[in-house]
């Protein structure tokens, strides 16, 4: 069930990127989890944060004290995010676009030489090389990492999603 989530937060982020929501919410789970923080590392989300049904007043949110995770309010649990927008390019999102490659059924791994192609921007069959402002954030034994962190740390993993402007 985890890829699924995480196939359903990169679509669900795409449209309220596309809708120039400024927050939005997904549910709480590890695997959504690890991507908001990878995806907040790599400059995509201005700030993830644990709440519950109603949204944090994004006037406090670097004071908001979340309640504590218990066994009776874990299933309510929400990760808020901020969406970041281009002030210099008219308001453009820097999330625009957000493509699942992993899907629930097929997961796809990349070893470390394909991932040094595509981060150079060549093909490694069937994956298209990333282009200016790309990334690819796949999962590893480490965690979730975005491609550069990946080969920094010579590891391969599962590719979750292609993230770009």
């Amino acid at each position: 069930m985890g890829i699924a989530n995480v196939v359903n937060m990169c679509s669900h982020l795409q449209n309220a990127s596309r809708a120039r929501l400024g927050l939005t919410s997904v549910p709480h789970t590890k695997y959504n989890l690890s991507l908001a923080l990878a995806l907040h590392r790599a400059g995509f989300l201005s700030f993830v944060t644990r709440g519950g049904k109603h949204p944090p007043d994004p006037a406090t949110i670097s004071t908001f004290e979340p309640e504590p995770l218990t066994t009776a309010n874990v299933a309510r649990q929400r990760l808020w995010v901020g969406l970041k927008y281009n002030s210099s390019n008219g308001g453009e999102p820097v999330l625009a676009r957000m493509q699942a490659i992993t899907k629930p059924k097929r997961p796809v791994t990349a070893k470390l030489d394909q991932l040094q192609k595509l981060a150079r921007g060549l093909d490694a069959h069937p994956h298209k090389g990333l282009n200016l402002g790309e990334t690819i954030m796949l999962t590893t034994d480490l965690g979730t990492l975005e491609i550069r962190e990946a080969i920094e740390r010579k590891v391969g993993g599962i590719l979750l999603c292609r993230v770009g402007p």
